[in-house]
């Protein structure tokens, strides 16, 4: 889920060059979300004939049935509905890309007091690891699945049905949401939309073969928030859009660590995604990052922390800690390449830091109680305020915005025309290597 810029932080920003390399190939064990357990060890032979008596007379030679091949009664369906736990017993959940520090920080890797720290935080890596198997399935089921001709909110119910039913909770009893499910709603953004835009009741848009559409997908495991994001089209014209974004994603995460530098960070994302053009109608096209956009820290129950990851150059000094959790995310654009809030709100969060406030109407008292229960400070949209039965919400829903309670997140959109692009991935700074958590063989 993209964290925007404050437009007074954008005189801050200053181009810059630095240099960035080619990223090693994933090493996560998902393909497309989907596995398969299914062995060559386990297949019986189709027939098998009985070897003749030995007694010398001609005897017709009986020959067995075939033997059904067994079926992996752990193997994931379509659309995948079999717990994770299930697939990956006693909290076994596959390990990110696991990229070890290099430089001052290459002692790390070996070093006894950074593995006793990693060892330690068995609990934080299962409960990724488990977030991460479900965010790689969720959105396998939507790289095989969604085609032009869908409408968005069929395609926002696959994958949150999906997401859920994978880490086993539906988000319909009280508290369920809190304890595993979506981190926050699925963004399914079309063209010039970057960001934050997610099907609210009534949405009839269908997905066309000439949109571009950013999937951005949030799923949590006890407040450990897995977040990640991908671009689809449809039309080989926008092909090198997509490469420009996923280009400079990976250069972002093979630049990220210990004691890197935001800023340095953002100007290796800029010139690897300022490098490509795009040819559309006749027009070559230069790809912009959108500066105004950001990754950003994840803290439990979360999506966007204290720091800020730009994807332009910049003076800031902020170093990458050990511990940090980051989502890095970068956009690309063939337009102004700066985003503003423009169209109908589908994406909310309650505020960390709201403070007590005297409520005066009955309906956002008791939306407030409702939002308390079931997402705390995790983000929300309509739909699922629809889903937990409430009606007629929207007036308490302003009400809690206008007061500072609830903080409303529009659709952020470049100028009309123009098309967008976006690929992220979540990384564990851990005391012994980075992990991209998030990797898998599809990006």
């Amino acid at each position: 889920m993209a964290a925007q810029v404050p437009a007074e932080e954008l005189n801050k920003l200053s181009v810059g060059e630095a240099g960035a390399t080619k990223p090693k190939p994933s090493t996560a064990t998902a393909t497309n979300g989907n596995l398969n357990h299914d062995s060559d060890d386990d297949d019986e032979p189709e027939e098998e004939a009985d070897a003749p008596e030995a007694t010398g007379s001609a005897k017709k030679k009986k020959k067995r049935k075939p033997r059904k091949k067994k079926k992996n009664p752990t193997a994931q369906t379509d659309p995948p509905r079999v717990l994770i736990s299930q697939l990956f017993p006693n909290n076994s959940y596959p390990k990110g890309e696991e990229v070890e520090y290099v430089g001052d920080n290459a002692y790390r890797t070996t070093n006894e007091e950074k593995r006793h720290m990693d060892n330690i935080q068995s609990e934080f890596l299962t409960d990724y690891r488990h977030a991460a198997e479900a965010h790689r399935q969720a959105r396998g089921w939507a790289k095989n699945h969604v085609k032009p001709g869908m409408s968005l909110t069929d395609i926002a119910n696959g994958i949150e049905d999906s997401a859920r039913a994978l880490v086993g909770h539906s988000g319909l009893e009280e508290g369920d949401a809190l304890r595993a499910g979506m981190g926050f709603p699925t963004g399914l953004s079309i063209n010039h939309c970057a960001a934050h835009y997610s099907p609210n009741a009534g949405c009839k848009i269908v997905l066309q073969e000439d949109d571009v559409m950013k999937i951005d997908i949030g799923v949590h495991v006890n407040g450990r928030i897995v977040d990640s994001a991908f671009t689809v089209a449809f039309n080989p014209r926008y092909e090198p859009l997509l490469e420009a974004v996923k280009a400079a994603t990976n250069a972002g995460i093979k630049e990220a660590g210990i004691d890197a530098r935001l800023g340095e960070i953002g100007g290796v994302i800029q010139e690897v995604m300022e490098s490509y053009e795009v040819e559309i109608n006749g027009t070559t096209h230069p790809v912009k990052s959108i500066r105004n956009l950001n990754g950003h820290t994840i803290l439990p129950y979360s999506i966007h922390g204290t720091k800020s990851v730009p994807i332009v150059k910049t003076n800031d000094q902020t170093k990458m800690e050990e511990g940090d959790v980051f989502a890095i995310e970068t956009f690309g654009s063939t337009g102004n390449g700066y985003v503003h809030e423009d169209g109908e709100v589908s994406h909310y969060a309650k505020r960390g830091d709201a403070g007590k406030v005297d409520l005066r109407i009955s309906s956002a008292k008791a939306l407030l109680n409702v939002i308390n229960k079931n997402f705390g400070t995790l983000p929300f949209c309509r739909r699922y305020l629809d889903r937990l039965g409430q009606e007629k919400y929207l007036l308490g829903l302003n009400s809690l915005v206008a007061n500072g309670i609830v903080e409303s997140y529009p659709p952020l959109v470049d100028k009309k025309g123009s098309y967008t692009a976006q690929f992220e991935h979540t990384i564990l700074i851990r005391p012994t290597v980075k992990e991209v958590i998030s990797r898998g063989e599809d990006y």
